[in-house]
């Protein structure tokens, strides 16, 4: 039997009707029931689409023009969108973002859990869905003539974007941070990392921003074990602006695309600044994961801790705790909060998050959940709820088959991936657990991403 070609060629231009968006925000239109994947397109469209690369069974293109436009379609505001990778969505209205972004959640739940009756929620908006990052890291480069810059890269590559003065969902205080070291460091004559050669000093500036205090983090990360000109730097920066409470130099000596270094040392002020989530004030440190969303941070919590129906007779297990965030807002409810995670830092950094508010039935332990809770079971430890909030991959089958082992009452899962969230609530249904509900909440605006929050029961 003959093999079946694609119905289109690399570099053929064809008219495309789009009929539906990718997981990421890319149109999808079909020739002759071949589906074409092309970023920027919406459906309800038609456009004029140039091919760029063809498989088997699908195909990319680069959207050339749109001859119809969808009334969803908005103008970015912001000058490097097409360019940048760091948003993918901005081109389209937030009502379609928000729908994309539900239908993702729903499609992982029905194609991937098998939970076809498993209610999803509508998801929960964000009021003003710009300028909501409290957290910036920023490469440093150099022009022809050595005069530094700072911007995001270009998408799949290294190259920092020229001219980028503002990022339209950083906080407006980040934004003038970097543009402030920049513009210090330049004057100084400090110069930037050049990747290639392995030379040269200034690498990355981060830039935290507590949403309720006020409070600013910066932190300079450097090739070299020294920064140049480190107190007429600082002196400069703390002159100017007063919000800022620590100034911390990280040093990362690697030939790496990591940004960070393993050694880091607060050069001026505090080790941390503060933050509040609901009631719950935070301690972060340069390296702390703390959710770069607050306000929509409070409203997955809050919806974490309804799931969780907690009574004051409970006890609580925190997988991947971090520094505190979840297990302390469980704490205000339940008997006892037992916490693990990997990272000692975050660990230290949760004890101290309890201790600042003033929380006493709250224990954090440094280790890998899938290894700590056998040992907990063993002990004895049932608790009646257990919290998982897992890095994008989910969690490993081990620490799902922990958790239930631990025979808990309730499950509360936290994901910032649907699909590994669907793979994984599979398997806890095997195991004895039902899928109540979902609620999706938009953490990331003018991005694909979405967080969800799942209730999970026991059948028992």
């Amino acid at each position: 039997m003959a093999k079946q070609s694609a119905p289109v060629k690399k570099n053929q231009t064809v008219t495309l009707q789009f009929e539906d968006l990718t997981h990421e925000g890319s149109g999808v239109g079909k020739i002759n029931g071949y589906p074409l994947f092309v970023p920027y397109a919406l459906p309800g469209e038609v456009g004029e689409v140039k091919v760029i690369k063809v498989k088997k069974n699908f195909g990319f293109g680069k959207l050339l023009k749109v001859t119809e436009s969808s009334p969803e379609r908005v103008e970015p505001p912001c000058d490097v969108f097409y360019t940048c990778g760091g948003c993918q969505l901005q081109h389209m209205s937030y009502d379609m973002q928000l729908e994309m972004k539900q239908n993702q959640v729903k499609n992982a739940m029905r194609k991937i859990a098998r939970l076809e009756h498993v209610p999803v929620h509508p998801i929960i908006r964000m009021e003003d869905p710009w300028r909501y990052r409290n957290k910036v890291q920023m490469p440093v480069g150099e022009k022809d003539d050595g005069e530094l810059i700072t911007g995001f890269y270009q998408k799949r590559s290294h190259r920092i974007i020229e001219g980028m003065e503002t990022c339209n969902i950083q906080d407006e205080v980040n934004d003038r941070m970097v543009e402030a070291v920049r513009r210090i460091a330049d004057r100084l004559g400090i110069p930037a990392y050049d990747e290639q050669n392995d030379t040269g000093v200034l690498r990355h500036i981060v830039v935290r921003t507590g949403e309720v205090t006020k409070d600013t983090m910066i932190v300079i990360i450097t090739r070299t074990p020294d920064l140049l000109h480190q107190e007429e730097l600082i002196k400069e920066l703390i002159q100017t602006y007063p919000h800022i409470k620590s100034i911390v130099h990280n040093i990362n000596d690697r030939k790496t695309n990591s940004i960070w270094g393993k050694k880091s040392k607060t050069i001026w002020g505090e080790d941390y600044i503060y933050d509040q989530i609901g009631d719950i004030k935070f301690a972060i440190s340069a390296k702390s994961f703390y959710q770069v969303n607050p306000p929509q941070t409070k409203k997955l919590y809050d919806k974490a801790l309804a799931y969780a129906k907690i009574s004051s007779y409970d006890t609580v297990v925190d997988a991947y705790c971090g520094i505190g965030t979840i297990s302390l807002f469980m704490a205000q409810e339940a008997r006892k909060v037992y916490g693990v995670e990997v990272v000692p830092e975050a660990v230290d950094d949760a004890k101290k998050n309890a201790k600042l508010n003033r929380i006493t039935n709250a224990e954090f332990y440094v280790g890998e959940a899938e290894k700590v809770m056998p040992w907990w079971t063993a002990q004895g430890l049932r608790p009646d709820v257990i919290v998982v909030d897992p890095p994008r991959k989910g969690c490993d089958e081990e620490l799902l088959k922990a958790m239930i082992d631990m025979e808990p009452k309730r499950i509360v899962y936290v994901s910032c991936n649907p699909s590994t969230l669907a793979r994984d609530l599979g398997i806890l249904e095997d195991g004895g657990y039902a899928t109540q509900e979902v609620q999706p909440v938009d953490m990331f605006p003018q991005t694909h991403h979405v967080e969800c929050v799942a209730q999970i029961q026991s059948k028992l």
